[in-house]
């Protein structure tokens, strides 16, 4: 079988912790920081933990090889 070409934009979104999780940043980091809440923006920082099957399917099917 031939390699799967990896979806560079899901590779770029998403990693695998050492357990096997899925985990993301959470969105709304990029611009317009300073019309949101303080608390906001810091409860971003953490990574976002993925938990649903479905999800977890769909970028794997996207991305294969990511770590």
């Amino acid at each position: 079988m031939p390699k799967i070409k990896t979806h560079k934009a899901t590779a770029k979104r998403f990693r695998r912790t050492g357990t096997g999780k899925l985990v993301a940043m959470h969105q709304g980091r990029g611009h317009l920081r300073r019309n949101k809440a303080k608390r906001t923006l810091i409860k971003y920082r953490e990574v976002q933990v993925i938990a649903t099957s479905s999800a977890d399917q769909r970028v794997t099917k996207l991305a294969p090889y990511i770590d």
